[in-house]
């Protein structure tokens, strides 16, 4: 039969664990100390990892990372892979861009829309982004879409809208003195 784990803490972990649960900015660590208490107040790893939303085997994860490191164990650790093709120049022309208007870029219109801005961005730094990613990164950077509004009012005859405005008016006028000042909502006998 296996050895029954212990997981008590000792005073100065404990104070460490509840410190980290109550202030630390990041919430890995803040879920697994949570984690690590509940251990320490007697509930068992298959209680623990059912409240944390976990398998039992990343509660003896977590268990093994805070023995061996503390709570700075418990930190996510950098993942391998390929690193992102929007690093810091790629972000840096992207607010460049978003800051100016497309015509002091030579471009013929006068608003960004997500297809435009990838491909100027991919002329200026030569990195090519998918759709779905680069409306990602917007979305990480801040930046919300919207449509443009036009505004036509500088196509419109004044003259006509100003005779628009009177008539309306004058129909206005005629309406109010239509209709009279009593109630035309009746009750049922």
């Amino acid at each position: 039969m296996p050895k029954a784990r212990d997981y008590h803490l000792n005073e100065q972990d404990l104070q460490a664990v509840e410190a980290a649960i109550r202030h630390d900015k990041r919430p890995e660590v803040r879920q697994r100390c949570t984690a690590i208490r509940l251990l320490h107040l007697g509930y068992k790893p298959e209680q623990v990892a059912k409240m944390q939303a976990v398998s039992k085997p990343t509660i003896y994860s977590w268990i093994d990372r805070w023995r061996e490191g503390g709570v700075e164990g418990l930190v996510n650790k950098p993942r391998s892979g390929r690193p992102p093709k929007a690093d810091d120049e790629y972000s840096l022309a992207l607010m460049e861009a978003m800051d100016k208007e497309p015509k002091t870029f030579g471009y013929e219109f006068s608003v960004w829309t997500i297809d435009r801005l990838r491909a100027h961005l991919e002329k200026e730094t030569g990195v090519s982004l998918s759709k779905s990613r680069f409306q990602a990164l917007l979305k990480r950077k801040g930046y919300r879409y919207r449509r443009p509004k036009y505004d036509l009012g500088h196509l419109q005859d004044k003259e006509a809208k100003a005779n628009a405005a009177e008539l309306l008016e004058e129909l206005k006028k005629k309406s109010s003195e239509t209709i009279s000042s009593s109630s035309l909502w009746t009750k049922r006998p």
